[in-house]
C-alpha cells in the first residue's frame, strides 16, 4: 500500500478547465471523512412505531428503501448521535462477498437513524464532496478492493473499519470533484427517469392484463377487444385438456458423465426463467437423445421451471436447437385449439401461479403442485381469434418495454464507462 500523499493518478477523461492541473493524490478513505462508525446495536422491530432505522436490507440499488427498515423504541435525544444526515455515505461491510461494499449515499432529510450492520461513512465536507467520495467506492477497482481484503466465511463476509477506512482513493480538488459529482449525478437522474419510465411500462401491462383475462369466477374479461364484445363467453378446459404435459426425466437420466461436447441440447432452468436459448451448457448423443424421445422439445412447446426459482414459463422459438428437457422442467405441448403463446400469458397471471405453486407445509417453501394437480388446473379461453388478438397486443407491449429496458441498460453501460475514465484506478498510480 502506497505511504499518504506519495502516489499521484490521472484520470484517462478530464474536464476542459482542469487539463494541465496537477495529477490527483492518491489518499487513504479515512483522509476524505471525519468519521467512520457502526450503527446502533439496539434491538429492532418491525412493527412501525418507534424510530426509523437502518438495516443492510434499507440499501436498496443505490437508494434508501423506506419500506425495509427496523424500528426501536426509545427517544431521538438518547441517540442523537446515529441520526444520518445529507451526505452520510452507508456502507454494507457484513454481507455476502457479492455484496460487500454496496453503499448508498443520503441525499435528503428522512429523520433515520444508523443502525447494525452498516459503517456510516461521514464525509469531510469542507475539504471534499459527498457524492465524490460516493462515486469514488462505487468504481470497479475500489469495489473489488473491497471483496479481496474482506474476512471470507461460508454463508459470510465482512470486512472491518480499519480495512475499509485505509482504502485508497484517488482524490482531485474539491473544485474538481464537484464537477464530475454533478456530471454523474445528472447522468444517474436520467438513468432513474429512464427507470421510473420501464417500471410504468411494466405497471400498465399488469393493469392491461387484469382487464383482458376474466377474474376469478367471471366468464368474460371486462375489457373486449370491438370485435368481440358480443362474442360467447369464454369456455372452462382444464389444462390436461388443451395440453399434453410431460415432466422432465429422473435426474438419473442426465448423468454428467454421460454428456458429450457437441449434440443435442439440455434444456435447463435458466431457458424458461429467462426465454433466452443462444447457449447451453450441456449435450447428449444421438443414442441418448432417442432413448429420451418423449422429452424432446419442438417448437411452440412451453417449458415450465419446477425448482428453485419456479413458475416460469417460456416458449421454445421456430429456429431453437433440438434438444430434451432436464428433470426440473416440465414440458406442455398445446392443441390445434390453443395458442401457445396465448396459454403462457394465461400461465402467467397471478391468479393462476398461486394455483401452480403450493405452500410446503404451511411454511414458506414454495413447491410446483403434482402433475396431476397441474392437469387438472381450470382456464378459460376464447376462442382462436380472440387469442391471436390478445396474443398481438401483449406482444406490442413486451416489444415497447424490451425497447425501453434496452435504452436502460445502454445507459447504465454508459454510465459504467464514463466512471471509467473520469477516476483513475490507485493500481494505476506512479510514485
Amino acid at each position: 500500500m502506497a505511504k499518504r500523499g506519495t502516489s499521484t493518478a490521472m484520470p484517462k477523461l478530464r474536464f476542459p478547465e482542469f487539463r494541465g492541473q496537477r495529477s490527483w493524490e492518491i489518499k487513504e478513505l479515512s483522509q476524505l471523512l471525519t468519521t467512520i462508525s457502526n450503527g446502533l446495536s439496539l434491538p429492532q422491530n418491525s412493527s412501525g412505531s418507534g424510530l426509523k432505522v437502518t438495516r443492510i436490507e434499507t440499501i436498496a440499488d443505490g437508494t434508501i428503501d423506506l419500506d425495509r427498515v427496523g424500528y426501536v423504541e426509545t427517544t431521538k435525544k438518547d441517540i442523537e448521535d446515529y441520526r444520518l444526515n445529507i451526505g452520510d455515505v452507508l456502507f454494507s461491510n457484513i454481507n455476502s462477498v457479492a455484496h460487500i461494499g454496496k453503499s448508498v449515499l443520503v441525499d435528503t432529510d428522512q429523520d433515520l437513524y444508523h443502525g447494525m450492520n452498516l459503517l456510516r461513512l461521514r464525509v469531510d465536507a469542507e475539504s471534499n464532496s459527498p457524492h465524490f467520495v460516493y462515486f469514488s467506492i462505487n468504481t470497479p477497482p475500489v469495489r473489488e478492493s473491497f471483496r479481496e481484503r474482506a474476512n471470507k466465511a461460508v454463508n459470510q463476509a465482512s470486512i472491518n473499519q480499519t480495512e475499509v477506512s485505509r482504502t485508497l482513493i484517488p482524490a482531485p480538488s474539491r473544485i474538481e470533484q464537484q464537477k464530475i459529482a454533478d456530471c454523474l449525478t445528472s447522468l444517474d437522474e436520467v438513468i432513474a427517469a429512464q427507470g421510473r419510465k420501464v417500471e410504468a411500462l411494466k405497471a400498465h401491462k399488469r393493469g392491461l392484463m387484469q382487464q383482458l383475462f376474466p377474474r376469478e369466477g367471471e366468464t368474460v374479461p371486462r375489457l373486449r377487444f370491438p370485435e368481440f364484445r358480443d362474442g360467447p363467453e369464454w369456455e372452462e378446459r382444464t389444462l390436461g385438456e388443451i395440453s399434453k404435459l410431460v415432466r422432465g426425466p429422473f435426474g438419473g437420466s442426465l448423468k454428467k458423465e454421460i454428456f458429450v461436447e457437441n449434440g443435442y441440447a439440455v434444456y435447463e432452468q435458466s431457458h424458461a426463467i429467462y426465454g433466452d436459448f443462444s447457449s447451453f451448457r450441456y449435450y447428449i448423443s444421438e443414442d441418448k437423445f432417442d432413448d429420451l424421445k418423449r422429452f424432446a422439445v419442438a417448437a411452440t412447446d412451453i417449458i415450465m421451471s419446477c425448482s428453485g426459482t419456479m413458475g416460469k414459463f417460456a416458449v421454445i422459438p421456430h429456429d431453437a436447437a433440438a434438444g430434451v428437457i432436464n428433470q426440473a422442467l416440465l414440458k406442455l405441448t398445446a392443441t390445434p385449439s390453443c395458442n401457445p403463446q396465448f396459454l403462457k400469458e394465461v400461465l402467467e397471471l397471478p391468479s393462476v401461479q398461486q394455483k401452480l405453486l403450493s405452500q410446503s407445509g404451511g411454511g414458506a417453501i414454495q413447491n410446483v403442485v403434482s402433475v396431476d394437480q397441474i392437469k387438472a388446473l381450470p382456464l378459460r379461453l376464447p376462442g382462436e381469434s380472440e387469442q391471436r388478438k390478445i396474443v398481438d397486443c401483449v406482444a406490442s407491449f413486451d416489444a415497447q418495454i424490451a425497447g425501453e429496458s434496452e435504452k436502460l441498460a445502454a445507459l447504465k453501460t454508459h454510465k459504467q464507462g464514463l466512471m471509467q475514465q473520469l477516476f483513475p484506478s490507485p493500481v494505476e498510480a506512479s510514485a
